[in-house]
């Protein structure tokens, strides 16, 4: 499931939702070391999928700072979790593409500093999430980027999601209902605006 948005609703609640394992070991000290409640989501499949040198030694990152993973000048993409591995992917097939990539790492804090800074540069944001579209962070974002970057946007804002249904189990269907085999075709779409 992923149910991440829901708890991004509650005032005073942390939630951290790393993608790759050195963040999950510096933004979970910093989650033990907070005295404030912190929700930290770790995805199932990114266990098996994901490896990382990570430092023996203690370290924190803080909460509320996005990583600038790619830089470009065309587009910039926001995404959390195993979105980000998805946008990476897409984007290694498509080396032409100039593509701010943001892994939000935390959803709460959100860093929109980093956010608003990269939609002003590219002028076209695109928003990866795995969740479903209705009710996800997704929906938050497209409306702050929409009301405090509006006059620097070339293009609608863009949501890229799961689809409006229930989660199928077999793989097959579950590989529809994921917004990996939609998520290029929209990224160039967006550019073609």
């Amino acid at each position: 499931q992923t149910n991440e948005a829901w708890f991004t609703k509650t005032p005073g609640l942390k939630v951290v939702y790393p993608a790759f394992p050195y963040d999950a070991k510096g933004l979970l000290n910093e989650a033990i070391n907070d005295p404030n409640p912190v929700l930290f989501f770790e995805h199932k499949q990114l266990y098996r999928s994901v490896y990382q040198d990570v430092p023996k030694d203690y370290y924190t990152l803080p909460l509320g700072k996005a990583a600038l993973l790619k830089e470009g000048n065309s587009v910039t993409i926001i995404a959390f979790g195993a979105a980000v591995h998805w946008a990476l992917d897409t984007l290694s097939k498509n080396p032409e593409i100039s593509a701010d990539l943001l892994d939000l790492r935390t959803l709460q804090p959100l860093d929109t500093d980093a956010i608003f800074a990269s939609v002003k540069k590219t002028g076209r944001a695109i928003i990866y999430q795995e969740d479903s579209m209705f009710g996800g962070i997704a929906s938050d974002l497209s409306a702050l980027i929409m009301e405090q970057c509006f006059e620097y946007l070339d293009a609608p804002v863009k949501r890229v999601a799961s689809l409006d249904t229930p989660i199928p189990f077999t793989k097959a269907l579950e590989d529809q209902y994921l917004p990996k085999g939609r998520f290029e075709n929209d990224l160039k779409e967006l550019l073609l605006y």
